[in-house]
């Protein structure tokens, strides 16, 4: 990956909060927002402005996206992630999301295990994350 597309990737708020809450493993577009507390639209206009430069990979499950990071990062994006994942810990809002995520993924597992039928709950069965 280009360094110039990584950076123009990090140069937004919204997007480094995405891009942290990636780290951690796939989620449905609807849970990012949720985390968040963003519009659905801004959401997807990041999570599309990030696809469309490499830092993010999605996967069509029913009606819904689940966006994760590369599984094979290139050098230059894994040192720059590791970079965002170091940093990002003094960041209030970071820690905010992180915690949101947190409450998101231990929701998500005890809808899974009541069989409750969610957005993604096929795409978290099958990889352990959403």
């Amino acid at each position: 990956m280009e360094l110039l597309k990584i950076y123009e990737c990090l140069c937004d708020r919204t997007r480094l909060r995405i891009l942290n809450l990636l780290s951690g493993g796939p989620l449905c577009v609807c849970h990012i927002q949720e985390i968040l507390a963003e519009p659905q639209v801004k959401v997807s206009r990041h999570l599309n402005y990030l696809k469309k430069r490499g830092a993010v990979a999605v996967r069509r499950e029913a009606n819904w996206k689940i966006y994760s990071l590369p599984e094979k990062p290139s050098p230059e994006l894994a040192a720059n992630l590791a970079c965002l994942q170091d940093c990002a810990a003094a960041d209030k809002l970071i820690q905010r999301d992180n915690a949101r995520l947190a409450k998101t993924r231990a929701r998500l597992r005890k809808e899974i295990s009541g069989a409750a039928a969610i957005c993604c709950a096929k795409a978290i069965k099958a990889n352990g994350a959403c």
